[in-house]
Parts: structure tokens; sequence; C-alpha cells
């Protein structure tokens, strides 16, 4: 019995080895397995998918604008997985990041509020030789200083365009509150101010506006809001916008792509930018926040708790619906008729794929706009890179450039052509010798000058 049972120890003993060899393997299979899943590995690079109706200036734009139908290509390692994108924008912002000198402007508003923005003079001539400044608007709670705001100004001041930045309100540190009011999802105050300033300094310049996240609901819901915002405007773009919050309200309490950890971490941030204007925010008399509210938002753990405790008092909403209705610029971005570039990313973690559809409609059914979504990016991300390092600017960063510059030139030969067609016409009129009152007022004028253009190829 005992020499039997020694002969089965012998045998065991030498299987323990290859069974703990073989639970190492599956252990590094499994871990492996789900970093190619986190990583998103095996998504293939593609070019963004692009919307947009069959047009003469969609065409153009697509042409001149080859970004928008060539492969973007993501870091290998890290950069088909949305949230390291996301979570790379949103901790380092951009790689080398530099530091753009400009000059801090201060605007009193009506309500007794101060808005700021900063201004960056175009280090470079633009390529059709035009004043052309930049207007934008950063995401939640940014500023000037923002690293991605830095990389963008910085290569837009290279191309010959002049930046002007909202610097929202109570987002820059060190600079107090002057009303009991601070920044909110739609509202457009600010924006409207700085270009209206913008306007009057430099009374040649066009412009072009620009939104970033947040900021891209601004400046859609800007531009919609009156036809007269869109004076001096040659396009608009937004980058990673969600459309409307009341949408978005449902799909950032969902655990899906961990939406409702980024909403948690949003809230903790903004909930910081609230209390750390606490004393002015009760010290004004004409303030809509009270003391409990403040309390309140210590135990809030989403934006719609934030929203609803303090943002949409503000401007005196009376529920959180009512809020999110009126500032989202849903309501209002069907208005808007300059050129506009709306783009998203399909691994954005913070935009639920069905907030997608209202800037795929408007792309089908407006002939002014183009919606490009790009396969990878996440939410601000869109670093480029070979295989781990990122580069310093992102595919961002260049294609808002390239849109922009594409748009100026057709524009630009819009006015030559419609030049050459005042030309044509007026020596038309002098070779009939109607006047330009008679052509437009009487039909003896319209008459002759038919006459003549039809054998003189006028």
């Amino acid at each position: 019995m005992t020499t039997h049972e020694d002969s089965n120890m012998q045998t065991f003993v030498p299987e323990l080895p290859a069974m703990f060899d073989g639970m190492k393997l599956a252990a590094v299979a499994t871990i492996l397995y789900v970093i190619v899943r986190w990583l998103n590995l095996k998504s293939p690079s593609a070019p963004p998918e692009i919307t947009y109706q069959d047009t003469s200036l969609s065409h153009y734009l697509l042409k001149n604008c080859p970004m928008l139908t060539k492969e973007y290509i993501p870091p290998l390692l890290w950069g088909k997985s949305g949230h390291i994108q996301t979570l790379l924008y949103g901790k380092m912002g951009r790689i080398n990041t530099p530091t753009p000198r400009g000059v801090r402007k201060f605007l009193p508003m009506p309500d007794g509020a101060t808005a700021t923005f900063d201004l960056f003079e175009a280090l470079g001539d633009h390529s059709t030789g035009d004043d052309i400044t930049m207007v934008i608007c950063p995401g939640i709670g940014n500023h000037s200083e923002n690293y991605y705001i830095r990389t963008f100004v910085d290569y837009s001041q290279w191309q010959g365009y002049r930046c002007a930045v909202l610097n929202h309100l109570g987002a820059l540190p060190n600079v107090e509150l002057t009303s009991p009011r601070m920044f909110t999802y739609g509202c457009t105050w600010e924006f409207a101010a700085m270009v209206s300033n913008i306007k009057r300094t430099y009374p040649q310049t066009q412009l072009v506006v620009v939104g970033f996240s947040l900021g891209g609901n601004i400046v859609c819901k800007f531009l919609g809001e009156n036809r007269l915002n869109q004076d001096r405007v040659l396009c608009c773009i937004s980058v990673c916008q969600g459309y409307s919050a009341f949408s978005a309200k449902e799909t950032l309490l969902q655990w899906d792509q961990g939406r409702r950890i980024y909403n948690f971490l949003l809230a903790g941030n903004l909930k910081k930018l609230i209390l750390s204007h606490r004393s002015t925010l009760l010290g004004m008399n004409s303030s809509n926040i009270s003391n409990a509210d403040l309390n309140r938002l210590y135990a809030a753990t989403s934006l719609m708790q934030v929203d609803d405790n303090i943002m949409r008092k503000f401007h005196g909403h009376g529920s959180l619906r009512e809020y999110y209705e009126k500032e989202s610029c849903v309501h209002y971005i069907h208005k808007v008729t300059v050129p506009l570039l709306l783009v998203n990313s399909s691994d954005d973690p913070l935009i639920h794929p069905s907030l997608l559809t209202v800037p795929r409609t408007l792309a089908e059914k407006m002939p002014n706009v183009i919606f490009a979504l790009t396969q990878h990016g996440g939410h601000m991300g869109f670093f480029e890179g070979a295989v781990l390092f990122p580069e310093p600017l992102t595919w961002m960063d260049k294609v808002i450039v390239e849109y922009t510059d594409a748009v100026c030139q057709w524009e630009k030969k819009q006015s030559v052509r419609q030049r050459g067609s005042h030309q044509n016409a007026n020596s038309c009129l002098e070779a009939t010798g109607v006047t330009l009152r008679q052509w437009r007022t009487t039909k003896e004028g319209a008459d002759a000058l038919f006459t003549h253009a039809t054998s003189q190829s006028c």
C-alpha cells in the first residue's frame, strides 16, 4: 500500500509545475485580451465618414480639404482607444505646448459682469492676403490658457489668422467675478460681446467662428439666434459638441462607455469652480443663488444635479428641462447659413451615438453643412503619431485650419467672379448708352441692354 501511494505521489509532483505554468499562461492571455479590447487594437484606421449635400461648394471644400477624406491615423499602441485619447486631452492637453503672447481685453456687460478675452495677432500672412480673425469659444470651464487652446492658437497665428479666445465667465484663475453670474451651457452674451468688439476694432476683418465641446454649442446657438450675427462670418467649425443637453441628460447617467464616471468627474471640476466664487455669488443682492443652494452643491454627483442646483438659476430658468431646452443649439443650428463643419468622433465616451442624429440629418438637408465623423479621436483628443508618442499638432488642429483655408479661397474666387460680372455689366451699359437707373427701372433700358448683349456677348 505504501509503495503504491509513493508511486502516485511521484507521478503527481511533476504535474504541479506544468499546472502552474498553464495558469500563468491563461492569466497572461486574459490580460493581453483585455488590453487589446480596451486599446481597441484590432480596429483599423479609416477616413472620416462624411455626410454632405451634392453641391459645388461641398465638392470644392472636400477637394481642397483632403484631411476630411484621407485616413486619420492615431498612435498605434493607444490612439484607437477613445478613453485614452480623452484622458490624455483632459490631463495633459497637448505635447510641447507653445505659449502664444496676447493681450487680455475686459468688456463690461450690462448686468455688471465683466467678460474677458485674449487677443493674439497673426504671425504670418494669410494665403488670400485678407484680414481674417478666428473667434474661438473653448470647452466647459476653459479659457485661453488651456494647453489645447494654446496649441491651436499658435498654429493658426502662423497660418495668417488673428485669434480672439473667449475666457468663460468665472473660469480664469485669479480673476474675480463682478456680478453673481458665471458661464452656462448656452449663454451667448460674452461671446457676442467679444465678436462685437472685434468687428468694431477691425472694420475690414472677416470672421471664422470656432467652438470646442460646450463652446461648439454656444457658437452654433449664437449664429442661429439672430441672422445679423452671421454678418462678416466666413464659416463656422464645431468640434465634439452634443447638440442637445436635454437628450444627453439620460445618456450621461448610463454606465456604457463609462459615461457615468466621466459625468461624476466633470461635475466635480465644475463644483470646485463654482465654490471658488462662493463669496461673490452670495455677497451680492441681485444673486439668484442662496447659501442653501451652495450647501446642496456639495452632495451633487452629476452635471445634472449641479445644473439644477446652480447653473439654471443664473438666468432664472424655472426647471432643468427649461434650462436645457433653451440653451441647446439644436433649436437654432438649422438657421445657420454660412458654411458649417461639424466634427465628432465615434469613440467619444461623452457623446452617445444617438446624439449624432442631429448633425447627420442637418448635413443631409442643408447645402452649407458638412458632418465629419471620425472612427477614433475620443473627446477632443484626435492625437496623431506613429507608434507611441503623439505629435504636437493634432488632426483637429490641422483640419480646422485646412477647412478654413478652403472656405477663404472659395470666397475669394466668388468675389473675383462677382467683380468680373459687375464690370461686364457696366461695359454693356456704357456701350448702349443706358444708365444704371434706366436699366433697373425702365423696359426700354432693359431691352436696349438685351439687344446689345446678344450681339456682343456681354
